[in-house]
């Protein structure tokens, strides 16, 4: 079995899928895109797809090291991104050519479920509790929401507060018995993110999502001691390497993507490291089904999982949805909050084709939007 075709598709609302196909056939399915960046990482799935056709698509560890060793200049979202979605579709392959769950080949299945949970904005206060209402009546146990919009570098007790508060109106919501994650989005200052996080605490939010930025994890030290929050990172990181200091200094979730660092290859790695810290693994996935799939895959057989990110719903899905691209939506059915096992082979889900091909005919050109602070300076989105 050799490896005949790589294609890439850009579909709505901001996902590029990958799709790789066998001399005999088989085809596998892979998510590589930096949201944002979806052409230039196109590209670069172009240029390594140049190593790829004609070799044994079974030799997934191999190729993972010459695609991301073998042009010297390695790391980055981008490149790593590249070779996430194919390492995805190689292993969808493996699954698919054996008549196995990918779970099965990464040695077996440890849970038969998977915690999941949902995202509830958070910039809009005044719709939140309306919108946790609305997922806890769907069954979901966990949500996530944002912090705060554009934050300043030091807040006023005012917007302190606003912050606090909107946590305050989940957990009111939510009730003790079910969990709200915060995310921070990298746009706190360690001072600002210390002091917020003092006012949080009894509000006991399951995790804060980046409370600095991916370039500042030499200041996560301080933050962990200073706080009983548990801290999580790691959607800006791409690898052990960059994952090895963050888990130093700390943080109790690790939060790598399937379609950022590296795939199922290495966010498996990176769940072992995590381990050894007794960090736990909660995959980031604001995406598309396919790296929904490969993220459950991986938690199914992790000891260490703590719960997954899905993005049914998120405020990003505009044009298209996570049920957009599937023959089947049953593997997304979400039941009490949990995705159940199943014994379908590779990803375990089936993509329609047709609509792939169709929906890249028209594309996307998704941007982040550029967010600035009322003196007309850079803010971080």
């Amino acid at each position: 079995m050799k490896i005949a075709r790589v294609e890439t598709f850009l579909v709505p609302p901001r996902w590029l899928f990958c799709r790789i196909e066998t001399d005999d056939g088989v085809v596998g399915w892979g998510e590589p895109v930096v949201e944002g960046r979806a052409e230039v990482v196109r590209s670069a799935v172009e240029v390594l797809a140049e190593y790829l056709v004609g070799q044994d698509p079974l030799r997934i560890q191999d190729h993972w090291q010459v695609l991301s060793k073998g042009g010297f200049y390695r790391g980055g979202p981008v490149l790593s991104s590249a070779v996430a979605g194919i390492d995805q579709a190689l292993w969808d392959i493996a699954g698919r050519a054996l008549g196995v769950p990918v779970h099965t080949l990464l040695g077996g299945p440890v849970r038969d479920s998977v915690r999941v949970y949902a995202w509830v904005g958070g910039d809009e206060p005044d719709r939140l509790k309306e919108e946790i209402t609305a997922q806890v009546e769907a069954g979901f146990t966990a949500v996530k929401m944002n912090a705060a919009g554009r934050t300043p570098p030091i807040g006023s007790p005012a917007e302190t507060a606003a912050v606090v508060q909107r946590v305050v109106a989940a957990r009111e919501a939510l009730g003790p018995h079910r969990d709200v994650a915060v995310d921070f989005h990298g746009r706190f200052s360690a001072a600002n993110a210390r002091r917020v996080l003092h006012e949080m605490a009894p509000l006991h939010p399951l995790f804060v999502e980046e409370p600095v930025l991916p370039e500042q994890v030499h200041l996560l030290p301080g933050l962990v001691t200073a706080t009983s929050v548990p801290l999580a990172t790691g959607e800006r990181l791409y690898g052990r390497a960059d994952f090895l200091p963050a888990l130093m200094a700390g943080i109790a979730v690790a939060q790598p993507d399937l379609s950022h660092a590296g795939g199922i290859s290495e966010v498996t790695r990176i769940a072992s490291l995590a381990d050894t810290f007794g960090a736990h693994l909660a995959p980031h996935c604001p995406l598309g089904p396919i790296a929904l799939a490969a993220s459950l895959q991986v938690a199914f057989a992790t000891p260490n999982f703590l719960i997954q990110e899905q993005s049914r719903g998120i405020h990003y899905n505009k044009d298209a949805d996570l049920l957009s691209y599937l023959v089947d939506t049953e593997p997304f059915r979400f039941v009490d909050g949990q995705a159940r096992r199943t014994e379908l082979p590779g990803l375990g889900i089936a993509v329609d084709e047709d609509a792939v091909r169709a929906a890249d005919r028209s594309g996307h050109a998704w941007r982040n939007p550029v967010w600035r602070h009322a003196d007309g300076s850079f803010a971080e989105w």
